[in-house]
């Protein structure tokens, strides 16, 4: 977590800021807390998408789908307010790193991580599928490793940049150029069978330390997942044979989410994650962010006085150019970020 810097806010909506957890395509993410004392991830939008009244049309019912997603293997959203002047949501916030940089810091998850990823995000995406939804930007960024399992963030909210004009002067594509499916690529209706292509991609990453579809450029990257077969190299038996089955280019010979969660858990992801899921290394990086919120609380304890509301913009930037959201690397479950 970063310092906020003097140009950045110090309160949204009820939530006093206290430091910038990352930064997308979309907006900022800062850690933030409630009167109450409840810590939250609040994502704000980069203002130039808040001029856009096409844009705050689709956040507001990307929002508001995202408020009916809940579940063991997901975070919640638990505020929003798209009417403010630069639009933000708030989502619960969990300990932990996203996979992107578990696996940049520590490598490839072992075996058994893997299983209980995989189960776990299965069961989350059928639960999002019931609802009538499509996550749509399913990514290792996108992912949470926490010590009671993994957690799936940023349901949709990236969605309501399409179609708006801001979108050509931003460079920002809808969903992540290696993980989204062909028919995403290709323009054509996107189902539930796209997020399960994606999480094929995943498991093959947190396997394997790399995509499944590798290249130098987005543009590279999309040709290959439209035309190319994935690079499966030190996968292996069944969750190989799964993965393949994820990554089908043809939507109708994809597994559902909750069969590739029982092939991988037949007794369910929570037991799994039962008796510890994640290697030791991770364990003490999760235990470690939890030792610095419980300090960072203590700090502020310790503050005195009315919060100020003296840096209320927002200004754009941090961009990472990697797709329609990106999530932050360390410890927050955020939407859209």
């Amino acid at each position: 977590m970063r310092p906020l810097e003097v140009d950045e806010p110090t309160v949204v909506g009820p939530y006093r800021l206290l430091g910038r957890l990352g930064s997308g395509g979309m907006g900022r993410v800062y850690l933030g807390r409630s009167t109450g004392g409840r810590t939250v991830a609040v994502k704000i939008v980069h203002p130039h998408f808040a001029l856009d009244e096409e844009f705050r049309a689709r956040f507001r019912r990307e929002v508001a789908a995202a408020r009916r997603v809940g579940g063991a293997w997901t975070a919640p959203v638990l505020d929003a307010d798209p009417e403010a002047r630069v639009p933000w949501v708030a989502t619960a916030y969990a300990a932990g790193p996203s996979l992107t940089a578990a696996v940049a810091d520590g490598g490839p998850l072992p075996a058994h991580s893997v299983r209980a990823l995989g189960a776990g995000l299965g069961e989350a995406l059928a639960a999002v599928h019931e609802l009538g939804l499509v996550h749509r930007d399913v990514k290792p960024s996108n992912v949470l490793l926490t010590l009671d399992g993994p957690l799936l963030i940023d349901f949709g909210i990236a969605r309501a940049t399409e179609g708006t004009a801001s979108l050509t002067s931003t460079g920002v594509s809808i969903g992540s150029p290696g993980y989204m499916s062909p028919e995403q690529i290709l323009g054509k209706g996107v189902t539930g069978a796209a997020d399960v292509f994606s999480l094929g991609a995943v498991l093959a990453y947190a396997t394997t330390g790399r995509p499944p579809f590798p290249g130098d450029s987005s543009a590279a990257l999309l040709y290959k997942v439209v035309h190319e077969e994935p690079s499966l190299d030190g996968l292996a038996g069944e969750l190989r044979e799964l993965v393949a089955c994820c990554l089908a280019k043809d939507p109708a010979a994809r597994p559902a989410p909750g069969e590739v969660a029982r092939r991988l858990a037949p007794e369910g992801a929570a037991r799994l994650v039962t008796g510890g899921w994640l290697p030791g290394p991770l364990v003490e990086r999760v235990s470690r962010s939890a030792v610095q919120l419980l300090n960072l609380e203590a700090a502020e304890g310790e503050a005195s006085g009315p919060v100020g509301f003296s840096r209320p913009s927002v200004t754009a930037g941090g961009e990472d150019g990697a797709g329609a959201s990106q999530g932050p690397g360390e410890g927050v479950a955020a939407v859209g970020a």
